[in-house]
């Protein structure tokens, strides 16, 4: 059974303000060793970097464009310094330099950091699907795996700022986490989900990757995917007959429905979310709770949207606390 989302004209403008031979090296000097380090580390990029400098870097190949919004209407700002994203607040500049970095030190050192999702025979018969993908933030090999899905109003796709700083931090943990790049739409995006979660579970073993009770992470129209994957599971999104997440991570949205269906649940809402009402996400982990489902919900003193990891703000820690609760249901 495939189920197709349908948002009406009211909840789609809701949705619009919202949202993996040897050859012999010779020895090398200390000072050209010096010399090197010293020019990769002039080549690194910094907040003056341009943002069309990381898009165009040919360590990239075609994925490059990627990293940042495809529909560029939705971003500004001329460096990594000054990106500045559609409905999201408490950019760090810092952290887009680092997981720009991360990126570009991963590809030199000759490591997989992006993954298609669908074959070129697909891609070719809907050329919308060559805007998706995975970009992988390896942990430790055999650990498990999540996946972050950014929000954007279903307009755009917010990874600098919504998935790719929660997957940089999960693989500092040790976990297997990957941001979802999908078609801009609530079925779409639930569909590319449902895909990118059949492609690595199909390729687990060369991902290195464990699939028990792997975690959806999402904010705002991303957490929206993750808890429809959670309640109906992926094969309803033509994503075959896999097992539902064993947690979902939920911010900013203001999702009201539920069902006995529903994984383990936790979210966090700022209080001063002109979006996302943080009570009708907290009404509805209570429903979920009288269900007997597990579920923990935290709301922040006059914090609006789009606060990613948190850091400086008043939901600074809700990230630790997010992981705390994935481990809680592996133990389970």
């Amino acid at each position: 059974m495939k189920t197709t989302l349908r948002i009406t004209g009211a909840a789609l403008a809701v949705l619009l303000l919202s949202g993996c031979g040897q050859a012999q090296t010779p020895p090398v000097s200390s000072s050209v060793s010096s010399t090197v380090e010293e020019t990769v580390m002039q080549q690194a990029y910094t907040t003056e970097t341009p943002i069309q400098d990381v898009i165009n870097d040919p360590v990239f190949g075609d994925h490059g464009r990627l990293i940042f919004p495809v529909n560029d209407q939705y971003y500004s700002g001329d460096t990594l310094g000054e990106l500045d994203l559609t409905f999201y607040s408490h950019i760090d500049p810092d952290k887009t330099v680092e997981i720009a970095n991360y990126f570009r030190e991963h590809a030199q050192a000759g490591d997989t950091i992006f993954y298609d999702i669908y074959t070129d025979e697909e891609k070719a018969a809907d050329p919308a699907k060559e805007n998706t993908g995975l970009f992988f933030f390896k942990g430790e090999p055999g650990a498990r795996f999540a996946v972050c899905n950014a929000g954007g109003a279903f307009a755009f796709v917010g990874a600098m700022h919504d998935s790719f700083p929660h997957a940089l931090e999960l693989s500092k943990q040790g976990y297997n986490a990957f941001a979802l790049i999908y078609r801009p739409g609530a079925q779409t995006a639930c569909e590319d989900l449902a895909r990118a979660i059949q492609f690595i579970f199909d390729h687990a073993e060369e991902l290195e990757v464990d699939t028990s009770c792997y975690s959806l992470w999402g904010g705002s129209a991303g957490a929206r995917m993750a808890a429809w994957l959670g309640t109906y599971g992926p094969e309803t999104f033509g994503g075959g007959d896999l097992p539902r997440p064993g947690a979902v991570i939920m911010q900013y949205t203001g999702l009201n429905e539920y069902s006995p269906m529903d994984p383990p649940t936790f979210a966090c809402v700022g209080d001063a979310d002109g979006i996302a009402n943080w009570q009708v996400m907290q009404a509805r982990l209570e429903a979920q709770a009288e269900l007997g489902i597990d579920t923990e919900f935290h709301h922040y003193s006059g914090l609006g949207h789009g606060f990613g990891l948190g850091t400086g703000t008043e939901a600074e820690g809700w990230f630790d606390l997010a992981v705390q609760f994935w481990e809680r249901q592996m133990e389970a």
